[in-house]
């Protein structure tokens, strides 16, 4: 039997799906309150805020905010710089400046500074037996996605020990192996055009998925198109031809990490990333409306034998 929680977090729709007969499932918007405190940068009280406001000292932080810094460095490296917390600044300068849900839709009168690339994440400096991390004058953090993809896989780390789970947290979706039956989980793809309808179903069992997309989160700045997703070459938003994409790889923190390198990177480029890239498998979807599939994602389509 599954069981299914949706709830709202982290600005977000949730959905827990548990297959078993347990309690457990209650929780779950317990722990993503926790994780929320911790790790939004929406709250002033939270400890990302409070560390985002202290410059050029070390900063003693919690275990949970020091495993998901750990994510952003690995994100960083694994897409050559393409995806980094160090955006936060950018962020605000594109006007996303709070939660989704109460950000204005149509903003004036900022966003006019000139902004430079991104500072890399290695300006940052941090000691592991400390677990110190220490912002030098004018870098801030935004964990972002990678916070999501984190809770998502840590969600499913609790519920497995009860039986087969998925927990997608806003489109970062985490499974944790296949049902009970050994059949794998049926997971739509979006159509990022046509609001509330998918285009194809992927057969997943233990792995990650997570959708990058320009659909959803979007507004307008003093009359020019506004996104959340940073290049951070240049510290503007995005200038892509990828309306989303969809990416399947081993965890859902590599998945989300890299479906927001393939927006960045465009379609073509895009596409040979992952294709160099023998652990992922992704679907592209153009601002023109044609799609783009690699090569192992055929594996998973509805059509075919998966393989996970």
């Amino acid at each position: 039997m599954l069981q299914r929680l949706p709830f709202r977090a982290m600005g977000g729709e949730m959905l827990a799906i548990l297959e078993g007969d347990t309690d457990i499932l209650d929780m779950v918007p317990g722990w993503f309150e926790d994780w929320e405190q911790t790790l939004s940068r929406f709250r002033a009280d939270s400890e990302l805020s409070r560390l985002n406001r202290t410059f050029d000292q070390p900063v003693d932080v919690s275990d949970t905010l020091w495993d998901v810094f750990q994510y952003a460095l690995s994100a960083e490296t694994i897409t050559n710089g393409l995806v980094t917390p160090t955006v936060l600044d950018a962020m605000l300068e594109a006007g996303y400046s709070q939660s989704f849900d109460t950000l204005p839709r149509h903003q004036s009168g900022h966003g006019l500074q000139v902004l430079s690339a991104v500072n890399p994440l290695s300006v940052v400096t941090w000691d592991e037996k400390s677990k110190t991390i220490c912002l030098p004058y004018g870098v801030r953090l935004d964990f972002g996605g990678v916070a999501k993809g984190w809770a998502a896989h840590q969600t499913v780390e609790k519920l497995k020990e009860h039986g087969s789970a998925l927990m997608n947290a806003a489109g970062d979706i985490a499974i944790s192996a296949p049902l009970a039956s050994g059949a794998p989980w049926q997971i739509g793809v979006r159509n990022p055009f046509v609001q509330g309808t998918d285009f194809e179903t992927l057969n997943l069992n233990r792995c990650g998925v997570a959708t990058s997309g320009r659909d959803r989160r979007r507004w307008s700045q003093n009359g020019l198109p506004r996104h959340h997703i940073i290049d951070p070459y240049t510290g503007q938003p995005a200038e892509t031809n990828v309306m989303s994409a969809t990416i399947v790889a081993p965890t859902v923190m590599e998945a989300e990490a890299a479906a927001k390198a393939v927006l960045i990177l465009g379609g073509e480029e895009g596409l040979k990333w992952i294709e160099s890239d023998p652990v992922l498998a992704g679907i592209i979807v153009l601002e023109n409306g044609h799609t783009f599939y690699s090569q192992r994602i055929h594996e998973y389509l509805s059509h075919t034998v998966p393989k996970v």
